[in-house]
C-alpha cells in the first residue's frame, strides 16, 4: 500500500541527486551534496542548519586552548635579506614568548628587479586563543599586478566569463592566487573586468580595484555601475570593516545578522579572509581560522592595513596559494586547507578569484583567454 510512495520518492531523489550533481562543478563532493539537500530537499535547508550548528558548535575554539609549539612552515627559508627592497615591518606578536619564525616575513619565489614581489608569514593573533593562526600574504604593488577572473557560477552575470582559471598563456610569470568576495546573492557585490560590468557596482560598498597604471586601491564606492576606463577591474564585497586604520564602528558578532555573512551552522567564529592595503599602498591578503568579522578586522589592522575589507568566509571557500618554477609550475597552499586542492585555480572554477603575476611594463589589463 506504501510501496508506491516511497518509490516514487525514491526516484525522484535519484534523479534530483544525480542531475544536481552532474552539473559541471569544482566542489569537492561532499560540500556538493550537502548544497543539493539545502537545495532540492524539502526543508533541507533547516535541516542543514540544524546539523551544522551541532557541529560546528562541538569544534569551536575555546579561550586558553592548547597553543602549537612551533608554526608551520609558509614560504621559502631566508638566508639573506634583500637590500633596497621594501619590505613591510615583522609583523608585532602578541605573546610575551613567540614561537620560532613568528610574524616574520619570508619571500615565496624569486626576486622581481632586485626585492621580493610576495612575502608570506605566520603568526596568533589572539592572547585568549593560543591555538588559532593568522596566515598572511604581502604583495609589492611596485613589482606585482593583480588580476581578476570571473569563475563558472561567480559572478552570475559575467559580461566576458574567460577561462574559469589562470589562463594557461600567463602561467610562467605566476607568483600566488587567492579566493574573491562575498557571492552576488549573499551580498549583492558588483565587479566589472576591462570595462565590462559582470553586476553593477553599487554605492557605499568596500571595493577592491586595480587601476591601468597598477595601482591598487580599497575605495567606499560612490562612482555609478561602471568604474570607467581607468579601472582595469573592481571587486565589491559588502562594507569596510577598516578605514583610516580604524575598525567600523558598525561590525556585530552577531550570527544571525547577514550583513557579514552566514557562517556554517550559525556560529560567530569561523575561517575567514580579507584584503587590505597598507600606507605604501602594497595589498594584504589575510586567512585565519575562528575569527569573528572584528578579529578578523583587527588582525588586518594589526598587520598595517589602512583600509580593509572582508572577503569569503567558511572553510570551503579560504584560499591562498603560492607558486614556484622547477620542471613545471609547483602549487603550494599556505593555509591548511582540506576542502581545496593546490590546483584550485589551475583548473575552471566555480567561483572568482585573483591572480598575482611578475609585473610587465604598459598599462593593466585582465588576459581573459
Amino acid at each position: 500500500m506504501f510501496a508506491s510512495p516511497i518509490l516514487g520518492l525514491l526516484c525522484w531523489a535519484i534523479v534530483s541527486y544525480a542531475s544536481y550533481m552532474l552539473e559541471p562543478t569544482s566542489m569537492p563532493f561532499g560540500a556538493r551534496s550537502v548544497e543539493w539537500i539545502r537545495a532540492d530537499v524539502p526543508f533541507g535547508d533547516s535541516l542543514v542548519d540544524k546539523v551544522e550548528h551541532v557541529y560546528y558548535t562541538a569544534n569551536a575554539p575555546k579561550k586558553g586552548g592548547r597553543a602549537p609549539k612551533s608554526l608551520p612552515a609558509v614560504g621559502l627559508s631566508l638566508k639573506r635579506r634583500t637590500h633596497g627592497a621594501a619590505w613591510p615591518p615583522s609583523i608585532k606578536t602578541v605573546f610575551a614568548h613567540p614561537l620560532a619564525g613568528e610574524g616574520i616575513w619570508k619571500p615565496t619565489g624569486p626576486s622581481v628587479d632586485g626585492g621580493p614581489p610576495v612575502l608570506v608569514a605566520t603568526f596568533r593573533p589572539e592572547a585568549e586563543y593560543p591555538e588559532l593562526l593568522a596566515y598572511v600574504a604581502w604583495f609589492d604593488h611596485t613589482r606585482s599586478a593583480i588580476g581578476y577572473y570571473p569563475g563558472r557560477y561567480e559572478p552570475p552575470n559575467a559580461a566576458v566569463r574567460g577561462p574559469l582559471m589562470v589562463p594557461d598563456s600567463q602561467r610562467w610569470r605566476l607568483l600566488a592566487t587567492f579566493n574573491g568576495g562575498f557571492t552576488y546573492e549573499d551580498g549583492e557585490n558588483g565587479s566589472t573586468v576591462n570595462g565590462h560590468v559582470n553586476e553593477p557596482l553599487k554605492d557605499g560598498k568596500a571595493t577592491l580595484l586595480t587601476y591601468r597604471d597598477g595601482r591598487v586601491a580599497i575605495v567606499k564606492w560612490s562612482g555609478g555601475p561602471n568604474p570607467g576606463p581607468e579601472v582595469a577591474w573592481a571587486r565589491q564585497s559588502l562594507a569596510p570593516i577598516v578605514w583610516n586604520r580604524r575598525l567600523n564602528p558598525e561590525l556585530n558578532e552577531d550570527p544571525n545578522s547577514p550583513e557579514w555573512g552566514f557562517t556554517l551552522g550559525g556560529v560567530t567564529r569561523v575561517w575567514r579572509t580579507g584584503v587590505g592595503i597598507d600606507r605604501r599602498g602594497n595589498l594584504i591578503f589575510v586567512a585565519a581560522e575562528g575569527q569573528t568579522v572584528i578579529s578578523i578586522a583587527k588582525i588586518l589592522q594589526h598587520v598595517g592595513a589602512v583600509r580593509a575589507m572582508e572577503f569569503d568566509i567558511n572553510a570551503e571557500w579560504h584560499t591562498l596559494i603560492t607558486y614556484t618554477y622547477g620542471n613545471r609550475l609547483i602549487p603550494r597552499l599556505v593555509e591548511p586547507q582540506s576542502q581545496q586542492s593546490p590546483e584550485r585555480y589551475l583548473v575552471p572554477d566555480d567561483r572568482d578569484f585573483f591572480a598575482v603575476y611578475k609585473r610587465l611594463p604598459g598599462p593593466i589589463t585582465d588576459p581573459l583567454k
